[in-house]
């Protein structure tokens, strides 16, 4: 989970973003469909990087056996 991983996730979040207010503005659904799904998705994949972070930060590098 590093640096590029969570640019790449928040470019889709704004992309998401961007489809979903250029869909609502031209009244299409499909566009504003497909930006929700970019949104959730980002948001699921910086979820999923917090916790591996969080469950990383739980190991103790100088016990023996981690």
């Amino acid at each position: 989970m590093g640096f590029g991983e969570n640019i790449g996730d928040k470019a889709q979040e704004m992309t998401g973003k961007a489809k979903e207010a250029f869909g609502s503005a031209t009244n299409n659904d499909h566009l504003e469909a497909e930006g929700h799904q970019d949104r959730a998705e980002a948001s699921l994949d910086q979820a999923r990087e917090g916790l591996s972070s969080d469950a990383g930060s739980d190991v103790d590098p100088g016990t023996p056996g981690n």
